[in-house]
Formats: C-alpha cells, structure tokens, sequence
C-alpha cells in the first residue's frame, strides 16, 4: 500500500507511525475487537478509521482538530492487534501520534486542570492518598464540586488501606532458581498494596530470590499513553538509573505497567538513553508470565472448599503483552478452582489508565458490560493481572448489587498456598 506520509519531515521517530499506517490494509478484521466501535458504530471510532485519519493529518490533507475527537475515543487497549491479520502495530502509532500532537493542543482550561491533576498525582504516592481524603470530603459535598472534577471523585475509594511499603527483599525459600528485582507500582502501591506482597510471597516460594529496588518510581504509562511523553521519559529515567542489570528478569505486576515498560525502547529512540531502556524493556516480564515459563516448584495445595473464579484479561497484558495462557494455567494448577471465562472476553473494561477520567460516560458503559458478563458466569471470585481493571470492575459490581471479591492472579495464587482462599 503506497502512503504520501512525509516520512523525513518525521525525524527517527517517523516509522512508529509510518510503518504501521502502510501495513495497514483497511480489512476490518478489528472492528469488531474495539470497544468504542462496538459500543458507538462509528467508522471513525474504529481503529482502521483513526488509521485513515492520521494518515489524513500526516499529509496535511485534514486539520488534526477535525480528527482529535476520535482519536480521543481510544481507549488504547490494542485488541485490535490481536485481531489484525496484517500485524498492525496500532499501539505504537497511537502513543507516537499522542506525544507529537499533545504539546501543541490547546484545551479548555477546566480540561487541562483535570488532566494535569490527574497525571501529577496518581504517580505519586503522597500526593494520591491527600487526594483520597479530599475526595472523601468531597464525595459528601458532590453537588458543589466542579461538573469536570466528578469523575474524579466518584472513581476515589471511600478510604485506603494502611500504607504498606515493600521490603528491600524477599529471600528465595529452598534452592534458589532466579533472582529478579520487583517493580513496586504507584497507584497499585496505595490502593492494593498486598498484591506486591503476594508476588514477593509467591515467587520466594517458588525458589526466586526478590529484590524492591530503592530509588524506582512510577513506571510512565500513565503519562506516555495520554501523550505526555517528556514527562514518561522524566519517570522512565529514575527506573532507568534504580533497577539493576544482574537479575534475569524486571517483574510487573500491573499489566499496564509492564506494557509501558516494555515500550521504553520506543519511547527512548533517538535518546541518549535509547540502549539502556531497549535493555530494560527486554528484562521486563509480567508476573504470571515470568512465573509459569519457570515452573511451579510445588503446586498450591487442594482447596478445602471449591472456588469458581472467573478470569478477566487485562487489555495490556492480554493484547500488548500477547500473555492470555500463563495465568489460566498457574490458576488452573489449584487444585478444586473451576476457572470461569466471561462472554466478550477480549473487550476492554473501560478503566485505561486515565482514560474513565476523560471519558466517564464510555468508561462507565463498558465497565458496567464487563460486570455483567462476569457476574453471569456465576463465578464467587475475579482475577486479573491490572490494579485498574480490579478497581473499575469492584466498582461497578458494586453498583450492579454484587461486591464479589476481585482479586490479582498472584493474590489467589498466595491465599491458595497459605490455604486461606
């Protein structure tokens, strides 16, 4: 397919979006893969239509805030890349176009206010848990809070759990088999602090040694997928220069994080630190994924009680990190767990780092859909591999009347072993 996209006037970042828009064969094998597609029947919220539109924009045939509102609409889940028979790197283009577009925007203020607050505040720990409590105030005076901050406030928890900080390390238990540095998380670390405990739990276990790098911060994502790339790159060097080169592997345990991550080879091209941050992205490895190619040193042992657990793909795990069978099968290896699978398995949550803050309305509806194919599988238990997707999904099984627990993969994994599941 012939393209007129200027690529030299791109600079070495140009094939991220060059390349994907001319592998690109306008098929429609992902329409029906995409969340807004499905939810709103639009051709310009599909991924082929926002292809076209970029392509559009690059050659200087459309005004991109003619093209801004749809490509807004995407949630960034890449399930079309899963769907695509032509290997449409889509993710990427979409990141690419963010960060060159974003600097130059000009938004409402009130829009600006809510966005910068969110990205200058999720990734720090301190700051989240003062927004927490002024959301719990807030909550209670809701008909006097800005119509733009709502979102905000409705998404908060009515408390958090006590601030638990990780230990430097876990030592591996038995012979030691790996030895890996753990990435803590941000938002993760203050709404669920014990899904960091349970992988340092569950990987010792196993006969992995663990190590909590001092000095590691907010992976990025969050900033890099809205299209605030300076300030992914600015969070990216302090995990550039905290984890170290002698472990065989960098453990996520938000597969959001993990997929952002993973792409600071992309993010860092043409950097000084473009060598170091492929190295590191290549080192980067999902718990589950991580932990099933090893082997389970001893499986958990037969529940007391059968447990029906339906599990929820997170969009980055299963689609930009491609890992749907590792924690099928190291929850399958539970002894008396019936794993469940929901209908629309493949179809986003809504959650998408920022994205049910700029978007609530669609965030809400495909929220409240995945809830409700959950429930009709009769499952007792959620997992999933993403703090964002647990959260949305508790929320909105709370609404819908039934706050079945969510729990992370690797939390099921360590109530099983300590026979409290």
């Amino acid at each position: 397919m012939k393209h007129e996209i200027p690529v030299e006037e791109l600079g070495v970042r140009g094939p991220l979006m060059a390349d994907p828009i001319a592998a690109c064969v306008h098929c429609g094998f992902c329409l029906p893969s995409c969340p807004t597609y499905v939810t709103m029947g639009e051709e310009m919220d599909s991924p082929r239509g926002r292809i076209f539109l970029i392509k559009e924009v690059l050659e200087g045939k459309l005004e991109v805030e003619l093209a801004q509102p749809y490509l807004d609409n995407c949630l960034g889940c890449q399930a079309c890349e899963t769907a695509c028979p032509s290997g449409v790197r889509y993710g990427e283009l979409i990141t690419e176009f963010r960060g060159r577009v974003e600097p130059r925007r000009r938004r409402p203020v009130a829009e600006r206010a809510r966005r910068e607050l969110a990205l200058r505040t999720l990734p720090h720990g301190k700051r989240f848990r003062a927004a927490a409590r002024a959301g719990a105030v807030a909550r209670k005076l809701r008909a006097a809070v800005p119509r733009t901050v709502r979102p905000m406030v409705d998404l908060l928890p009515e408390r958090l759990p006590p601030a638990r900080p990780l230990p430097c390390r876990f030592a591996a238990q038995g012979e030691r088999r790996a030895r890996v540095a753990l990435l803590a998380g941000c938002v993760q670390q203050q709404l669920d602090p014990e899904i960091g405990w349970a992988a340092g739990r569950v990987l010792a276990r196993n006969g992995v040694e663990v190590i909590v790098p001092a000095g590691q911060g907010c992976c990025g994502s969050l900033a890099m997928h809205s299209g605030e790339a300076e300030g992914a790159r600015r969070l990216a060097r302090r995990n550039l220069a905290a984890f170290p080169e002698d472990v065989d592997a960098v453990i996520t345990t938000a597969a959001g994080c993990g997929s952002g991550m993973k792409e600071y080879g992309a993010l860092f091209l043409g950097e000084p630190e473009e060598a170091q941050a492929g190295a590191l992205a290549g080192r980067t490895r999902d718990v589950a994924d991580f932990l099933y190619a090893l082997g389970l040193a001893e499986p958990p042992p037969a529940l007391a009680c059968p447990r029906r657990v339906a599990y929820q793909d997170a969009c980055h795990l299963a689609h930009a990190q491609k890992v749907t069978a590792p924690p099928r099968r190291l929850l399958s290896a539970i002894e008396g767990l019936e794993l469940l699978e929901p209908a629309e398995a493949g179809l986003c949550c809504g959650s998408a780092g920022i994205y049910s803050l700029e978007r609530p309305e669609v965030a809400a509806e495909l929220g409240e859909r995945k809830a409700r194919n959950l429930l009709a599988t009769g499952a007792a238990i959620l997992a999933s591999g993403n703090i964002g997707c647990l959260t949305q999904l508790q929320s909105h099984l709370a609404r819908l009347g039934h706050p079945i627990p969510a729990l992370h993969t690797v939390q099921v994994l360590d109530r099983a072993y300590s026979r409290t599941l």
